[in-house]
Protein backbone atom coordinates (compact mmCIF):
# COMPACT_ATOMS: atom_id res chain seq x y z
CA UNK A 1 0.00 0.00 0.00
CA UNK A 2 1.25 3.53 -0.80
CA UNK A 3 1.35 5.25 2.63
CA UNK A 4 1.84 8.73 1.21
CA UNK A 5 -1.23 8.38 -1.04
CA UNK A 6 -3.34 7.11 1.88
CA UNK A 7 -2.28 9.99 4.13
CA UNK A 8 -2.93 12.53 1.39
CA UNK A 9 -6.44 11.03 0.76
CA UNK A 10 -7.38 11.28 4.39
CA UNK A 11 -6.14 14.83 4.64
CA UNK A 12 -8.18 15.72 1.50
CA UNK A 13 -11.30 14.22 3.02
CA UNK A 14 -10.75 16.18 6.24
CA UNK A 15 -10.31 19.38 4.24
CA UNK A 16 -13.68 18.85 2.52
CA UNK A 17 -15.30 18.23 5.90
CA UNK A 18 -13.82 21.32 7.50
CA UNK A 19 -16.36 23.63 5.91
CA UNK A 20 -16.19 27.39 5.61
CA UNK A 21 -14.18 27.77 8.84
CA UNK A 22 -11.15 26.11 7.29
CA UNK A 23 -11.29 27.89 4.01
CA UNK A 24 -9.36 30.81 5.34
CA UNK A 25 -6.33 28.59 6.07
CA UNK A 26 -6.42 26.50 2.86
CA UNK A 27 -3.53 26.75 0.41
CA UNK A 28 -0.04 25.28 0.18
CA UNK A 29 2.67 24.72 2.77
CA UNK A 30 2.38 23.60 6.38
CA UNK A 31 -0.60 25.89 7.05
CA UNK A 32 -2.67 23.88 4.56
CA UNK A 33 -2.68 21.05 7.11
CA UNK A 34 -4.40 23.09 9.86
CA UNK A 35 -7.09 25.59 10.76
CA UNK A 36 -7.77 28.18 13.44
CA UNK A 37 -11.09 28.49 15.26
CA UNK A 38 -12.49 31.93 16.08
CA UNK A 39 -11.47 31.38 19.69
CA UNK A 40 -7.84 30.97 18.62
CA UNK A 41 -7.74 27.19 18.89
CA UNK A 42 -5.42 25.72 16.29
CA UNK A 43 -6.01 22.27 14.78
CA UNK A 44 -3.85 20.02 12.65
CA UNK A 45 -5.15 17.36 10.28
CA UNK A 46 -3.42 13.96 10.29
CA UNK A 47 -4.15 10.54 8.85
CA UNK A 48 -5.83 9.68 12.14
CA UNK A 49 -8.08 12.74 12.06
CA UNK A 50 -8.05 16.30 13.34
CA UNK A 51 -6.61 17.21 16.71
CA UNK A 52 -6.01 20.39 18.66
CA UNK A 53 -2.40 21.50 18.97
CA UNK A 54 -2.98 24.61 21.10
CA UNK A 55 -4.79 27.95 21.49
CA UNK A 56 -3.53 31.44 20.83
CA UNK A 57 -6.39 33.81 21.73
CA UNK A 58 -6.49 37.49 20.92
CA UNK A 59 -4.29 37.39 17.82
CA UNK A 60 -5.11 37.15 14.14
CA UNK A 61 -5.60 33.62 12.80
CA UNK A 62 -2.56 33.92 10.51
CA UNK A 63 -0.33 34.76 13.46
CA UNK A 64 -1.72 31.93 15.54
CA UNK A 65 -1.18 29.51 12.62
CA UNK A 66 2.36 30.81 12.00
CA UNK A 67 3.32 30.00 15.57
CA UNK A 68 2.53 26.31 15.06
CA UNK A 69 3.84 26.05 11.49
CA UNK A 70 7.18 27.31 12.73
CA UNK A 71 7.21 24.35 15.13
CA UNK A 72 6.56 22.04 12.16
CA UNK A 73 9.36 23.64 10.19
CA UNK A 74 11.71 22.99 13.09
CA UNK A 75 10.66 19.32 13.08
CA UNK A 76 11.11 19.11 9.31
CA UNK A 77 14.60 20.61 9.63
CA UNK A 78 15.42 18.02 12.27
CA UNK A 79 14.24 15.22 9.96
CA UNK A 80 16.24 16.65 7.05
CA UNK A 81 19.37 16.85 9.17
CA UNK A 82 18.86 13.27 10.29
CA UNK A 83 18.43 12.12 6.68
CA UNK A 84 21.67 13.81 5.66
CA UNK A 85 23.59 12.34 8.57
CA UNK A 86 22.28 8.86 7.79
CA UNK A 87 23.16 9.25 4.10
CA UNK A 88 26.70 10.40 4.91
CA UNK A 89 27.29 7.63 7.41
CA UNK A 90 28.17 10.15 10.11
CA UNK A 91 26.05 8.14 12.57
CA UNK A 92 26.35 4.49 13.32
CA UNK A 93 23.23 2.52 12.37
CA UNK A 94 22.37 1.97 16.04
CA UNK A 95 22.82 5.64 16.92
CA UNK A 96 20.82 6.65 13.88
CA UNK A 97 18.02 4.23 14.83
CA UNK A 98 17.89 5.81 18.29
CA UNK A 99 17.70 9.28 16.77
CA UNK A 100 14.91 8.15 14.39
CA UNK A 101 12.97 6.80 17.36
CA UNK A 102 13.40 10.06 19.27
CA UNK A 103 12.34 12.22 16.33
CA UNK A 104 9.39 9.92 15.56
CA UNK A 105 8.14 10.36 19.15
CA UNK A 106 8.44 14.11 18.75
CA UNK A 107 6.53 14.08 15.43
CA UNK A 108 3.79 11.69 16.66
CA UNK A 109 2.63 14.04 19.42
CA UNK A 110 3.89 17.27 17.95
CA UNK A 111 2.01 20.51 18.78
CA UNK A 112 2.69 21.75 15.29
CA UNK A 113 0.86 22.32 12.04
CA UNK A 114 2.16 20.72 8.84
CA UNK A 115 2.37 17.44 6.97
CA UNK A 116 3.31 15.39 10.00
CA UNK A 117 2.43 12.18 8.15
CA UNK A 118 4.97 12.97 5.45
CA UNK A 119 7.64 13.43 8.14
CA UNK A 120 6.75 9.99 9.52
CA UNK A 121 6.97 8.49 6.02
CA UNK A 122 10.41 10.04 5.60
CA UNK A 123 11.50 8.65 8.95
CA UNK A 124 10.20 5.19 7.99
CA UNK A 125 12.14 5.42 4.73
CA UNK A 126 15.36 5.52 6.73
CA UNK A 127 14.85 1.98 8.06
CA UNK A 128 16.01 0.16 4.84
CA UNK A 129 18.99 2.49 4.57
CA UNK A 130 19.96 1.69 8.16
CA UNK A 131 19.57 -2.02 7.45
CA UNK A 132 21.95 -1.72 4.51
CA UNK A 133 24.44 0.18 6.62
CA UNK A 134 24.21 -2.44 9.34
CA UNK A 135 24.96 -5.15 6.77
CA UNK A 136 27.90 -3.17 5.41
CA UNK A 137 29.23 -2.55 8.89
CA UNK A 138 28.84 -6.21 9.80
CA UNK A 139 30.83 -7.18 6.70
CA UNK A 140 33.47 -4.55 7.47
CA UNK A 141 33.63 -5.72 11.06
CA UNK A 142 34.01 -9.32 9.92
CA UNK A 143 36.85 -8.33 7.60
CA UNK A 144 38.46 -6.23 10.32
CA UNK A 145 38.14 -9.11 12.80
CA UNK A 146 39.69 -11.53 10.32
CA UNK A 147 42.55 -9.10 9.66
CA UNK A 148 42.98 -8.59 13.40
CA UNK A 149 42.97 -12.34 14.01
CA UNK A 150 45.58 -12.88 11.27
CA UNK A 151 47.72 -10.06 12.65
CA UNK A 152 47.49 -11.30 16.22
CA UNK A 153 48.35 -14.85 15.18
CA UNK A 154 51.40 -13.48 13.34
CA UNK A 155 52.35 -11.48 16.46
CA UNK A 156 52.02 -14.61 18.59
CA UNK A 157 54.21 -16.68 16.25
CA UNK A 158 56.88 -13.96 16.17
CA UNK A 159 56.70 -13.56 19.95
CA UNK A 160 57.20 -17.29 20.48
CA UNK A 161 60.23 -17.26 18.16
CA UNK A 162 61.68 -14.32 20.09
CA UNK A 163 61.05 -16.16 23.36
CA UNK A 164 63.06 -19.15 22.09
CA UNK A 165 65.90 -17.00 20.71
CA UNK A 166 68.81 -15.13 22.25
CA UNK A 167 68.32 -11.60 20.88
CA UNK A 168 68.51 -10.01 24.31
CA UNK A 169 68.71 -6.40 23.11
CA UNK A 170 66.65 -6.21 19.91
CA UNK A 171 64.04 -8.59 21.31
CA UNK A 172 63.00 -6.14 24.04
CA UNK A 173 62.27 -3.40 21.52
CA UNK A 174 60.47 -5.81 19.23
CA UNK A 175 58.22 -7.09 22.03
CA UNK A 176 57.41 -3.47 22.92
CA UNK A 177 56.50 -2.70 19.30
CA UNK A 178 54.37 -5.86 19.03
CA UNK A 179 52.49 -4.95 22.20
CA UNK A 180 51.82 -1.41 20.94
CA UNK A 181 50.48 -2.80 17.67
CA UNK A 182 48.39 -5.38 19.53
CA UNK A 183 46.67 -2.60 21.48
CA UNK A 184 45.60 -0.87 18.25
CA UNK A 185 43.79 -3.95 16.96
CA UNK A 186 40.08 -4.60 17.75
CA UNK A 187 39.14 -7.38 20.13
CA UNK A 188 37.99 -10.67 18.67
CA UNK A 189 35.45 -12.99 20.20
CA UNK A 190 36.38 -13.52 23.80
CA UNK A 191 37.56 -17.14 23.55
CA UNK A 192 39.81 -16.53 20.52
CA UNK A 193 41.16 -13.22 21.80
CA UNK A 194 41.92 -14.63 25.25
CA UNK A 195 43.67 -17.68 23.79
CA UNK A 196 45.89 -15.60 21.50
CA UNK A 197 46.67 -13.11 24.27
CA UNK A 198 47.60 -15.95 26.62
CA UNK A 199 50.12 -17.29 24.10
CA UNK A 200 51.54 -13.82 23.44
CA UNK A 201 51.77 -12.96 27.13
CA UNK A 202 53.34 -16.33 27.96
CA UNK A 203 55.97 -15.85 25.26
CA UNK A 204 56.78 -12.38 26.58
CA UNK A 205 57.05 -13.71 30.14
CA UNK A 206 59.32 -16.57 29.01
CA UNK A 207 61.56 -14.18 27.10
CA UNK A 208 61.75 -11.78 30.05
CA UNK A 209 62.70 -14.55 32.47
CA UNK A 210 65.34 -15.97 30.16
CA UNK A 211 66.72 -12.50 29.48
CA UNK A 212 66.97 -11.72 33.19
CA UNK A 213 68.70 -15.05 33.80
CA UNK A 214 71.10 -14.37 30.93
CA UNK A 215 72.02 -10.92 32.21
CA UNK A 216 72.36 -12.24 35.75
CA UNK A 217 74.81 -14.85 34.45
CA UNK A 218 76.64 -12.20 32.44
CA UNK A 219 76.88 -9.97 35.47
CA UNK A 220 78.32 -12.86 37.47
CA UNK A 221 80.84 -13.58 34.71
CA UNK A 222 81.74 -9.89 34.44
CA UNK A 223 82.36 -9.67 38.17
CA UNK A 224 84.58 -12.73 37.95
CA UNK A 225 86.40 -11.14 35.00
CA UNK A 226 86.84 -7.96 37.06
CA UNK A 227 88.68 -9.91 39.76
CA UNK A 228 90.92 -11.66 37.23
CA UNK A 229 91.73 -8.45 35.33
CA UNK A 230 92.49 -6.51 38.47
CA UNK A 231 95.08 -9.18 39.31
CA UNK A 232 96.46 -9.10 35.75
CA UNK A 233 96.76 -5.31 35.84
CA UNK A 234 98.64 -5.56 39.13
CA UNK A 235 101.01 -8.18 37.71
CA UNK A 236 101.58 -6.08 34.58
CA UNK A 237 102.37 -3.00 36.66
CA UNK A 238 104.89 -4.97 38.74
CA UNK A 239 106.81 -5.87 35.56
CA UNK A 240 106.74 -2.41 33.96
CA UNK A 241 110.26 -1.48 35.15
CA UNK A 242 111.85 -4.85 34.39
CA UNK A 243 115.00 -4.89 32.23
CA UNK A 244 115.01 -8.65 31.80
CA UNK A 245 113.80 -8.14 28.25
CA UNK A 246 113.42 -11.67 26.93
CA UNK A 247 111.69 -13.46 29.82
CA UNK A 248 109.53 -10.44 30.69
CA UNK A 249 108.35 -10.19 27.08
CA UNK A 250 107.20 -13.81 27.36
CA UNK A 251 105.41 -13.07 30.63
CA UNK A 252 103.59 -10.11 29.06
CA UNK A 253 102.53 -12.35 26.17
CA UNK A 254 101.08 -14.81 28.68
CA UNK A 255 99.34 -11.99 30.58
CA UNK A 256 97.73 -10.76 27.36
CA UNK A 257 96.36 -14.22 26.58
CA UNK A 258 94.98 -14.53 30.10
CA UNK A 259 93.37 -11.09 29.69
CA UNK A 260 91.59 -12.23 26.51
CA UNK A 261 90.49 -15.49 28.12
CA UNK A 262 89.01 -13.63 31.12
CA UNK A 263 86.21 -12.08 29.03
CA UNK A 264 84.65 -8.65 29.58
CA UNK A 265 84.32 -7.03 32.99
CA UNK A 266 81.61 -4.39 33.70
CA UNK A 267 81.93 -1.74 30.99
CA UNK A 268 83.31 1.22 32.94
CA UNK A 269 85.55 -1.00 35.08
CA UNK A 270 86.82 -2.92 32.04
CA UNK A 271 88.01 0.23 30.30
CA UNK A 272 89.77 1.52 33.43
CA UNK A 273 91.52 -1.81 34.03
CA UNK A 274 92.58 -1.99 30.38
CA UNK A 275 94.15 1.47 30.64
CA UNK A 276 96.19 0.28 33.65
CA UNK A 277 97.21 -2.94 31.92
CA UNK A 278 98.12 -1.21 28.63
CA UNK A 279 100.04 1.58 30.38
CA UNK A 280 102.24 -0.99 32.16
CA UNK A 281 102.84 -2.83 28.85
CA UNK A 282 103.67 0.39 27.04
CA UNK A 283 106.13 1.41 29.73
CA UNK A 284 108.00 -1.90 29.51
CA UNK A 285 108.04 -2.17 25.72
CA UNK A 286 109.03 1.48 25.24
CA UNK A 287 112.02 0.91 27.54
CA UNK A 288 112.81 -2.36 25.76
CA UNK A 289 112.66 -0.69 22.33
CA UNK A 290 114.99 2.09 23.48
CA UNK A 291 117.45 -0.45 24.93
CA UNK A 292 117.29 -2.59 21.81
CA UNK A 293 117.88 0.46 19.61
CA UNK A 294 120.98 1.38 21.64
CA UNK A 295 122.17 -2.23 21.58
CA UNK A 296 121.59 -2.52 17.84
CA UNK A 297 123.76 0.54 17.27
CA UNK A 298 126.57 -1.18 19.18
CA UNK A 299 125.98 -4.49 17.37
CA UNK A 300 126.10 -2.84 13.96
CA UNK A 301 129.90 -2.65 14.22
CA UNK A 302 129.99 -6.44 14.55
CA UNK A 303 127.58 -6.80 11.63
CA UNK A 304 129.83 -4.68 9.41
CA UNK A 305 132.86 -6.82 10.35
CA UNK A 306 130.99 -10.04 9.57
CA UNK A 307 129.90 -8.55 6.24
CA UNK A 308 133.58 -8.05 5.36
CA UNK A 309 134.45 -11.62 6.40
CA UNK A 310 131.69 -13.01 4.22
CA UNK A 311 132.78 -10.89 1.27
CA UNK A 312 136.30 -12.35 1.54
CA UNK A 313 135.00 -15.91 1.68
CA UNK A 314 132.46 -15.43 -1.13
CA UNK A 315 135.25 -14.08 -3.37
CA UNK A 316 136.87 -17.58 -3.19
CA UNK A 317 133.77 -19.40 -4.45
CA UNK A 318 133.28 -21.74 -6.18
CA UNK A 319 135.77 -23.99 -4.34
CA UNK A 320 138.19 -25.71 -6.74
CA UNK A 321 140.52 -27.15 -4.06
CA UNK A 322 138.50 -28.84 -1.29
CA UNK A 323 141.40 -28.82 1.17
CA UNK A 324 142.05 -25.11 0.67
CA UNK A 325 138.31 -24.45 0.86
CA UNK A 326 138.02 -26.29 4.19
CA UNK A 327 140.99 -24.31 5.60
CA UNK A 328 139.40 -21.06 4.41
CA UNK A 329 136.10 -21.98 6.12
CA UNK A 330 137.80 -22.88 9.44
CA UNK A 331 139.56 -19.53 9.43
CA UNK A 332 136.25 -17.81 8.64
CA UNK A 333 134.50 -19.51 11.58
CA UNK A 334 137.27 -18.65 14.04
CA UNK A 335 137.23 -14.97 13.05
CA UNK A 336 133.38 -15.00 12.96
CA UNK A 337 133.11 -16.43 16.50
CA UNK A 338 135.54 -13.81 17.82
CA UNK A 339 133.09 -11.08 16.84
CA UNK A 340 130.10 -10.20 19.04
CA UNK A 341 126.37 -10.14 18.42
CA UNK A 342 124.72 -8.32 15.53
CA UNK A 343 121.36 -6.47 15.31
CA UNK A 344 118.31 -8.71 15.27
CA UNK A 345 117.40 -7.74 11.71
CA UNK A 346 120.87 -8.75 10.48
CA UNK A 347 121.05 -12.17 12.12
CA UNK A 348 119.17 -14.22 9.53
CA UNK A 349 120.66 -12.61 6.37
CA UNK A 350 124.23 -13.03 7.68
CA UNK A 351 123.66 -16.62 8.81
CA UNK A 352 122.12 -17.51 5.43
CA UNK A 353 125.26 -16.25 3.65
CA UNK A 354 127.52 -18.15 6.09
CA UNK A 355 125.59 -21.37 5.43
CA UNK A 356 125.95 -20.81 1.69
CA UNK A 357 129.78 -20.69 2.07
CA UNK A 358 129.74 -23.84 4.20
CA UNK A 359 127.57 -25.67 1.66
CA UNK A 360 129.96 -24.70 -1.15
CA UNK A 361 132.94 -26.20 0.79
CA UNK A 362 130.94 -29.34 1.67
CA UNK A 363 129.84 -29.82 -1.92
CA UNK A 364 133.44 -29.54 -3.16
CA UNK A 365 134.57 -32.18 -0.62
CA UNK A 366 131.72 -34.50 -1.52
CA UNK A 367 132.54 -34.18 -5.20
CA UNK A 368 136.22 -35.00 -4.51
CA UNK A 369 135.20 -38.05 -2.43
CA UNK A 370 132.83 -39.18 -5.13
CA UNK A 371 135.60 -38.96 -7.72
CA UNK A 372 138.18 -40.81 -5.58
CA UNK A 373 135.95 -43.41 -3.97
CA UNK A 374 137.83 -46.79 -4.45
CA UNK A 375 134.66 -48.84 -4.19
CA UNK A 376 132.94 -46.78 -6.85
CA UNK A 377 136.04 -46.90 -9.06
CA UNK A 378 136.24 -50.71 -8.63
CA UNK A 379 132.56 -51.05 -9.61
CA UNK A 380 133.14 -48.91 -12.70
CA UNK A 381 136.23 -50.95 -13.69
CA UNK A 382 134.33 -54.22 -13.19
CA UNK A 383 131.48 -52.95 -15.34
CA UNK A 384 133.94 -51.96 -18.11
CA UNK A 385 135.67 -55.38 -17.96
CA UNK A 386 132.37 -57.22 -18.27
CA UNK A 387 131.36 -55.10 -21.24
CA UNK A 388 134.75 -55.79 -22.95
CA UNK A 389 134.25 -59.52 -22.38
CA UNK A 390 130.71 -59.36 -23.79
CA UNK A 391 131.95 -57.51 -26.88
CA UNK A 392 134.68 -60.13 -27.45
CA UNK A 393 132.09 -62.90 -27.21
CA UNK A 394 129.80 -61.17 -29.71
CA UNK A 395 132.66 -60.65 -32.18
CA UNK A 396 133.55 -64.35 -31.93
CA UNK A 397 129.90 -65.27 -32.63
CA UNK A 398 129.85 -62.94 -35.62
CA UNK A 399 133.00 -64.57 -37.06
CA UNK A 400 131.55 -68.05 -36.56
CA UNK A 401 128.27 -67.04 -38.23
CA UNK A 402 130.10 -65.65 -41.23
CA UNK A 403 132.13 -68.84 -41.47
CA UNK A 404 128.87 -70.82 -41.60
CA UNK A 405 127.49 -68.42 -44.16
CA UNK A 406 124.75 -67.22 -41.72
CA UNK A 407 124.67 -63.60 -42.78
CA UNK A 408 121.71 -62.60 -40.60
CA UNK A 409 123.16 -64.02 -37.37
CA UNK A 410 126.47 -62.30 -38.12
CA UNK A 411 124.70 -58.97 -38.73
CA UNK A 412 122.69 -59.26 -35.44
CA UNK A 413 125.84 -60.01 -33.48
CA UNK A 414 127.75 -57.06 -34.92
CA UNK A 415 124.72 -54.77 -34.29
CA UNK A 416 124.78 -55.80 -30.61
CA UNK A 417 128.53 -55.12 -30.56
CA UNK A 418 127.84 -51.50 -31.54
CA UNK A 419 125.40 -51.10 -28.64
CA UNK A 420 127.77 -52.68 -26.13
CA UNK A 421 130.58 -50.50 -27.47
CA UNK A 422 128.58 -47.35 -26.57
CA UNK A 423 128.01 -48.69 -23.04
CA UNK A 424 131.71 -49.49 -22.77
CA UNK A 425 132.66 -45.91 -23.64
CA UNK A 426 130.38 -44.65 -20.83
CA UNK A 427 131.88 -47.15 -18.36
CA UNK A 428 135.45 -46.12 -19.28
CA UNK A 429 134.50 -42.47 -18.77
CA UNK A 430 133.18 -43.32 -15.28
CA UNK A 431 136.44 -45.11 -14.47
CA UNK A 432 138.32 -41.96 -15.54
CA UNK A 433 136.05 -39.78 -13.34
CA UNK A 434 136.69 -41.95 -10.26
CA UNK A 435 140.45 -41.72 -10.83
CA UNK A 436 140.62 -38.27 -9.27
Amino acid sequence: MNTTATVSGRIGAMTDAAGPEAAGTAGTGPASFGRVDPDGTVFVRTADGERSVGQVPGVPAEEAMAFFTRRYEALELEVSLLERRVASGALSPDDAAGSVKTVRTAVDGAHAVGDLGALLVRLDALAPRLAEQRAVRRAEKARANEAARTAKEAFVIEAEKLAAGNDWRGGVNRFRALLDQWKTLPRLDRATDDALWHRFSSARTTYTRRRKAQFAQQNEQRESARTVKEQLATEAEALAESTDWGPTTGVYRDLMQRWKDAGPAPRGVDEALWRRFRAAQDTFFAAKSAAMAEQDAEFQVNADAKERLLAEAEAQLPVSDPAAGRAMYRDLIERWSALGKVPRDSIRPLENRLRAVEEAVNNAEEERWRRTNPEARARAQDTAAKLEAQIATLLEKADQAEARGDVKAAADARSSVETYQEWLEQARKAVADYSG
